[in-house]
């Protein structure tokens, strides 16, 4: 399974099921069940599923705070070149968070063992 860091606060606001577009400045071909990753932590505290990810236009973006919970003041341009919204649905926060060993470099995605 891959593991997708994120920084707090984004992570808890994924897994609440508040946030279902995850912003990035770069597409994603994957699809199906992700670990999260709290960013600095060492834990991961649950996972989600991308369904989608799509190109966004700055209109896209200001439209659509609902689903990626960025203030209006922080979205009056695109934070990347290139912005893409990951699409998540079906968070699944774990009990207990569950350690992993973190590879050096990994800055996005870890290679994770079954971690069920």
């Amino acid at each position: 399974m891959k593991g997708l860091i994120i920084k707090s606060p984004w992570i808890e606001l994924i897994l609440e099921g508040r946030k279902s577009w995850e912003i990035r400045g770069s597409n994603t071909k994957m699809r199906g069940t992700i670990a999260l990753i709290k960013s600095g932590s060492g834990m991961v505290f649950g996972e989600v599923n991308i369904n989608d990810s799509k190109e966004l236009t700055l209109e896209d973006y200001q439209l659509s705070r609902g689903f990626h919970c960025v203030e209006s003041e922080a979205s009056q341009e695109l934070p990347y070149k290139r912005t893409y919204a990951w699409m998540l649905e079906k968070p699944k926060i774990y009990k207990k968070p569950i350690p992993y060993k973190h590879p050096m470099g990994a800055i996005i995605w870890v290679n994770l063992s079954e971690i069920h």
